[in-house]
C-alpha cells in the first residue's frame, strides 16, 4: 500500500500542529518549512479555498489516509446519517491501524499500519492485515499470540497512559473490546471538519 514517508517534522511544520506526535523540531520553529525562514511574506492571507485544502490535508495526514481513500471515506460519511464531518471522523478512527493505535500497541500511527500489515493483529481471534478494516462495536482487537512476546509492542504498551472512552483494554488478554463509536468529544485531533465538508461541497 502506498503511504507518505517524506520528513515528517516538516509536514507538521506547515501545519504548525504536531500530527505525528511530540516533534522538537516545530518547538524550535514554529513556522512552514523553507530557506527564508518566518520572516519571508508567503504570497499574503490563505483564501477560503485554501485554508478548506490545508484542513483535508492535515486530516489525511493525521491518519495516514491517501487521497482516494480519503475522498471515499467522505462519500461513505454523507450517506451515513448524522453529521457528515463527524461521521468522517469516526470512520477515520475506526480504522483498523488506527484502533492499534489508540489502544497503545504502537506508539504512532505508521507503527500500528505496520503491525496490521505484517499480521500481529487480529479481530474477534482472526489475523486481520488490512489497515483501512472498520472495525466495529463489539470487535475485540488484540494482538496475535505469536506476537504477543515481541519488544516493540510491549514496549509501547507500557510507556502508553492513555485511556479512550469507546475502547477496553484487557491487559491479560493483550485485547481491547470496541465498545462505541467515538463521539466528537471522543476524538482528541485537532481538526476542522466542517472545512472539510464545505470543500467537498463545492
Amino acid at each position: 500500500m502506498a503511504k507518505y514517508i517524506g520528513p515528517k517534522s516538516k509536514i507538521a511544520r506547515r501545519f504548525n500542529d504536531p500530527i505525528f506526535g511530540a516533534d522538537k523540531s516545530l518547538d524550535r520553529r514554529p513556522y512552514p518549512p523553507g530557506q527564508h525562514g518566518p520572516n519571508k511574506r508567503r504570497g499574503g492571507k490563505l483564501s477560503e479555498y485554501g485554508i478548506q485544502l490545508k484542513e483535508k490535508q492535515k486530516a489525511k495526514y493525521t491518519y495516514g489516509i491517501l487521497e482516494k481513500q480519503f475522498s471515499n471515506l467522505f462519500a461513505k460519511a454523507s450517506r451515513m446519517k448524522g453529521i457528515t464531518g463527524e461521521n468522517l471522523l469516526q470512520l477515520c478512527e475506526s480504522r483498523l491501524d488506527n484502533t492499534a493505535f489508540r489502544l497503545g500497541l504502537s506508539n504512532t500511527r505508521s507503527g500500528a499500519r505496520q503491525l496490521v500489515s505484517h499480521r500481529h493483529i487480529t479481530v474477534n481471534g482472526e489475523v486481520v492485515n488490512i489497515p483501512s478494516y472498520q472495525v466495529k462495536v463489539g470487535d475485540v482487537v488484540g494482538v496475535r499470540e505469536k506476537s504477543k512476546s515481541l519488544e516493540v509492542i510491549n514496549n509501547s504498551l507500557s510507556a502508553n497512559n492513555k485511556k479512550f472512552d469507546w475502547l477496553d483494554w484487557n491487559s491479560s488478554e493483550m485485547s481491547g473490546k470496541v465498545l462505541s463509536v467515538p463521539s466528537r468529544e471522543m476524538i482528541p485531533e485537532n481538526i476542522k471538519e466542517q472545512l472539510i465538508v464545505e470543500l467537498y461541497s463545492k
